[in-house]
């Protein structure tokens, strides 16, 4: 259900996009520093996208380095490491398991089983950590896969347990911010469920798997979901911009702004060579 919230690259800055990888090389770091390698397998841009705006809005202080690693041996990269991308990199392996348990359970995936084994035992520690975060992914699950059984169709319901429990991570403490980041969350949550069922679809409605989206009339879907997920990034935006965040703005913007419409923009596409 991951890797929605991603960059507009042509629309970056050169500067921009160097700052947006040092980011992502930095969470990977964190994620081989505190889980091993393998692990490094489940990084995200979701959280790439947590990572730097935390750090934006904390201005933690950054430990920075350049060198070779195993995915990229032949070419060094530089990093940016802080108390915020060893947090996303906390959340990244929380949401990962859970995740890749889902895959297993849906679809008899033998290699998220295998990789969800070699979680299991890293989550015990952050669920020690983390318990109010822990518990917000628990009771997702638990209540997600209870909206499933129903056949529910509603719409916000479902989005709304994907929202509340993005609303828990992207609150790293709590203190004057929480509300907004957690509303932030609430609205992005929301957009990440309602943008993956719509890219599932297609294949939903031939196999029969739920999918909130199967009882809206044809005729009205793609101007429905259009709506609903404009909605949510609206909503997701306001909440940004009343965060008194200066650094990276412009890679924050891209990704609110731009860079969660590149797998919609995708979908259109594909729907139109299909024809």
């Amino acid at each position: 259900m991951f890797g929605y919230i991603t960059i507009c690259r042509p629309e970056l800055k050169v500067k921009e996009y160097d700052t947006y990888r040092t980011y992502y090389c930095g969470l990977c770091h964190s994620l081989k520093e505190r889980y091993g390698q393998v692990p490094r397998l489940t990084l995200s841009f979701d959280m790439t996208f947590l990572a730097i705006l935390l750090s934006g809005l904390y201005e933690e202080e950054n430990r920075q380095s350049c060198g070779r690693c195993l995915l990229h041996p032949m070419q060094k990269h530089c990093q940016i490491q802080n108390a915020c991308t060893d947090y996303a990199a906390d959340m990244n392996i929380l949401l990962s398991y859970y995740d890749l348990a889902d895959d297993w359970f849906d679809d008899r995936n033998v290699k998220s089983l295998t990789m969800a084994r070699i979680l299991k035992k890293k989550v015990k520690k952050i669920r020690k950590n983390y318990p109010r975060q822990a518990q917000a992914v628990e009771q997702y699950v638990h209540n997600l896969s209870r909206l499933e059984l129903e056949k529910s169709n509603d719409l916000d319901a479902a989005a709304g347990l994907t929202g509340r429990m993005f609303g828990e991570i992207f609150v790293m403490r709590e203190d004057l911010w929480s509300p907004s980041l957690r509303r932030l969350g609430f609205f992005l949550g929301k957009f990440i469920y309602l943008m993956d069922a719509w890219e599932d679809l297609p294949k939903d409605l031939v196999s029969g798997s739920y999918n909130p989206w199967r009882h809206i009339p044809e005729e009205k879907r793609e101007e429905t979901s259009l709506q609903v997920l404009n909605m949510m990034m609206s909503e997701c935006s306001l909440a940004f911009e009343r965060l008194p965040i200066i650094e990276n703005t412009g890679i924050l913007r891209n990704i609110l702004y731009s860079g969660v419409w590149n797998k919609y923009q995708q979908i259109k596409e594909n729907q139109r060579n299909d024809v």
